[in-house]
């Protein structure tokens, strides 16, 4: 039927293409029609008939000597019969897994569940069901369920929350920190009230490290932070600047 075959076709000359053995298949597709009987459907029996076709030609065509592509009409040909392996390799893939899934059906229909009881042993290791409520404290959960929800809150006590001094909580700072020299920074929150009172101590620390009134030791992070006194001996107060003191205007 053709004069000759491309290089893309000779991978296909004397050998299986991608494990499909053509004989095999053809002679599976000529078993299925002939299963099929006399009332089979037609347009399936044209369409077996025509793979069929094609798959002897192949078979044919291996016989050739292989030459060189004449015509388009050839390389048309040769196209077809590459998206016929392609059809043959999901033919080939589809009975697989068919046979998976029925060697998995056989062996699921060979498992029983277990209609036995357990064993005494195991038995006596279920504990005895107590029940330590009554009548009356059942009615009292079902009365406690039964009541409304209180409506949620919202609190905006955060919001408003009076603002903390820096300069205050440095002169507390500094004061403790005369008195003992050093202290960790526990020590020196552990009467903050709140958190913001913590968080402008911390700030204190920043302005009075800025101007060399004290020095930090921490020997790694997230470890105890202590703080040393290096102001010296007099009553003065190291400069403390008022930025953290101001209060910032929303501009709407």
């Amino acid at each position: 039927m053709r004069s000759g075959e491309t290089g893309g076709d000779k991978r296909y000359r004397g050998k299986r293409v991608a494990g499909v053995e053509l004989a095999q298949v053809t002679d599976e597709f000529m078993a299925h029609i002939r299963a099929m009987g006399p009332d089979g459907d037609l347009d399936q029996t044209t369409e077996f008939l025509v793979v069929a076709a094609t798959l002897l030609d192949l078979k044919a065509a291996r016989l050739l000597p292989v030459a060189e592509v004449e015509d388009e009409a050839d390389l048309a040909l040769l196209e077809a019969r590459d998206l016929l392996f392609a059809r043959l390799l999901q033919y080939r893939a589809y009975k697989q897994i068919a046979a998976i899934f029925e060697t998995r059906a056989e062996d699921e229909g060979r498992r029983h569940p277990r209609t036995v009881g357990l064993e005494p042993h195991l038995a006596e290791l279920l504990p005895d069901v107590v029940i330590a409520i009554g009548a009356e404290g059942f009615a009292r959960l079902a009365v406690r369920a039964m009541q409304p929800k209180a409506k949620p809150e919202v609190y905006v006590d955060h919001i408003h929350a009076p603002l903390v001094s820096v300069r205050e909580q440095t002169g507390l700072v500094v004061r403790v920190l005369k008195a003992r020299g050093e202290a960790t920074f526990q020590e020196l929150t552990e009467d903050a009230p709140d958190t913001l009172t913590v968080v402008a101590r911390f700030l204190a620390l920043l302005e009075l490290y800025r101007e060399k009134a004290v020095s930090l030791d921490q020997e790694d992070a997230l470890l105890t932070l202590t703080v040393r006194w290096t102001g010296g001996d007099g009553d003065g107060m190291p400069a403390v600047t008022d930025e953290f003191d101001q209060v910032v205007e929303v501009r709407e």
